[in-house]
């Protein structure tokens, strides 16, 4: 117990120093994600108001294979795209492979399915005919899009920060598609499962604890977006 108090003391101590090296895992782990989140957030949001509000063939077909994508391991994901980028796969020639463009790639289509179907389920909490509705009085489809977003902003807001958290935390197809490479690919958790594999557990534990308190602050935030939306539901 005592070598772990002391561990987590020299962790905190890490942090708190402003280590060049531990700063530059975080910083990097961060812009990825928000990349990948910020390029998959548009698409997420129109097709989940047109799985909410338009009825066309194959509708159930697109919800069902959207929710079954939810479950697909990200080990899955880094493989498919290790077979794509790779020398002898089919998009080998444009040379991604353990680069950040290719684990943008794979949170892009990790995250991709929770905005959808989390768009969609806040969508779907407004009435159908509000579409109708906000067409009918002259204003654009763009403008009517806006206004309909808004009236489920918190809602939306709790779907980009569980996406945000379930694709920062990753760690297989980073590892895999990223290759962990230092100062260039190496994120949080492929950083903790490298130093842990070394031994070297005090700079595992400060990148534990970053995640620990991205976990707790992420958590936070989404019951405040979904305390606020029960209460402008209920207003």
């Amino acid at each position: 117990m005592d070598s772990i108090g002391s561990a987590t003391l020299q962790a905190i101590q890490l942090l708190l120093s402003g280590d060049a090296e531990l700063w530059q895992i975080i910083a990097l782990s961060f812009r990825v994600s928000l990349t990948a989140l910020l390029l998959a957030l548009p698409l997420a949001l129109a097709c989940g108001f047109a799985l909410a509000f338009w009825h066309f063939p194959g509708h159930w077909l697109l919800v069902t294979l959207n929710n079954t994508l939810l479950a697909v391991p990200t080990v899955v994901i880094g493989l498919l795209l290790f077979l794509l980028l790779s020398r002898s796969g089919p998009l080998g020639d444009l040379r991604l492979l353990f680069s950040q463009p290719a684990m943008i790639a794979g949170q892009f289509l990790m995250c991709l399915p929770i905005l959808i179907a989390m768009s969609h389920t806040a969508y779907q909490s407004l009435s159908r005919h509000a579409w109708e509705t906000t067409r009918t009085l002259g204003l654009s489809r763009l403008r009517s899009l806006w206004l309909i977003t808004v009236e489920v902003r918190f809602a939306l807001l709790a779907a980009v920060v569980t996406a945000f958290g379930r694709i920062i935390a990753e760690v297989g197809c980073a590892m895999m598609v990223g290759g962990n490479i230092a100062g260039y690919t190496r994120t949080i958790t492929t950083a903790i499962a490298l130093e842990t594999s070394r031994g070297a557990y005090v700079q595992g534990i400060a990148l534990g604890l970053v995640l620990l308190l991205l976990a707790l602050g992420l958590n936070l935030l989404v019951g405040f977006c979904r305390g606020n939306s029960v209460q402008g539901a209920s207003h």
